[in-house]
């Protein structure tokens, strides 16, 4: 989810970076913000969802000034995480934001898509998010909590199980399953006085399934993990570069049962869960 945020908070730091432009017309009740962006490996809750590529990204939110605000954010997929079709996520969201004791308070839903894939793979997280300041830093706090859905479940109980399957159509272990899925996390950022850089960090908890659902990935691998992340932003004018040193506590013995699905290239070598460095270009509208 994370590299969503990057995206974000860069959007967020072009906009509040970008000059005042001469006799601004007043704003309205509806705003529109937007980003595009490209990624050397789009990571979603530390996991490598680009079979550790690049991934090109974009979304926009329309908000109005009642704090009502609707939103779509998609990215390119490859390996694990994709599901047929246009090999694509897209995400819908929409959600009330209202301040709160000097900060905000976020609540709303996101809608995951994959265009074209198996309609089971698709599902809905309702969220709950709190920000504001202390200091010069800016904190988020948010949980989100996937209720009992198939594309949750645990319809293969092994990476064996769904290679098996895709090489003598084995079939589901448990096929119709569902499970439900819960991530917290938190975010931190600063600016550096005088500078475009911005200093970031994240860290996240993930609690699921512990098998592998339907077209072999899952939402929370291994079940119960972390992530995070620590890592800068640069704004150059309109553009935003970004780096971030990403990891997780999922060892290469706790993941075996995954494989082959786990691996860059669905080998069964490795991880896509590996410590790496995550390059990003963003560019705000």
């Amino acid at each position: 989810m994370f590299m969503r945020y990057f995206l974000t908070c860069a959007t967020f730091g072009l906009l509040a970076a970008s000059p005042a432009m001469a006799q601004e017309e007043p704003a309205g009740p509806i705003t529109v913000t937007g980003s595009v962006g490209l990624v050397s490996d789009y990571r979603f809750r530390g996991v490598s969802q680009s079979d550790e590529q690049l991934a090109v990204q974009g979304g926009a939110t329309i908000s109005h000034e009642s704090g009502a605000y609707v939103a779509f954010w998609g990215s390119n997929l490859s390996g694990w995480g994709t599901f047929g079709g246009a090999n694509m996520e897209l995400d819908l969201v929409a959600g009330y934001k209202l301040p709160l004791a000097g900060g905000s308070l976020d609540v709303g839903a996101t809608w995951y898509m994959y265009p074209g894939g198996f309609d089971n793979t698709d599902f809905i997280e309702p969220y709950v998010k709190l920000s504001g300041t202390a200091g010069p830093l800016n904190l988020l706090a948010g949980v989100a909590y996937a209720p009992k859905q198939e594309a949750l479940g645990n319809w293969y109980l092994t990476g064996a199980s769904a290679a098996s399957d895709a090489e003598f159509g084995t079939g589901y272990d448990v096929p119709g399953d569902k499970n439900d899925n819960l991530y917290i996390w938190g975010d931190a950022s600063a600016g550096v006085p005088n500078t475009g850089l911005t200093l970031k960090s994240h860290i996240g908890y993930s609690n699921g399934n512990s098998g592998l659902g339907p077209f072999a990935t899952s939402v929370a691998p291994t079940g119960e993990y972390w992530d995070w992340m620590v890592g800068a932003d640069y704004a150059l004018g309109p553009v935003t570069l970004g780096v971030a040193y990403v990891d997780t506590d999922i060892s290469s013995r706790e993941s075996a049962y995954l494989q082959p699905s786990f691996s860059k290239g669905q080998d069964g070598t490795g991880s896509i869960a590996d410590a790496t460095v995550v390059f990003s270009l963003t560019a705000a509208f």
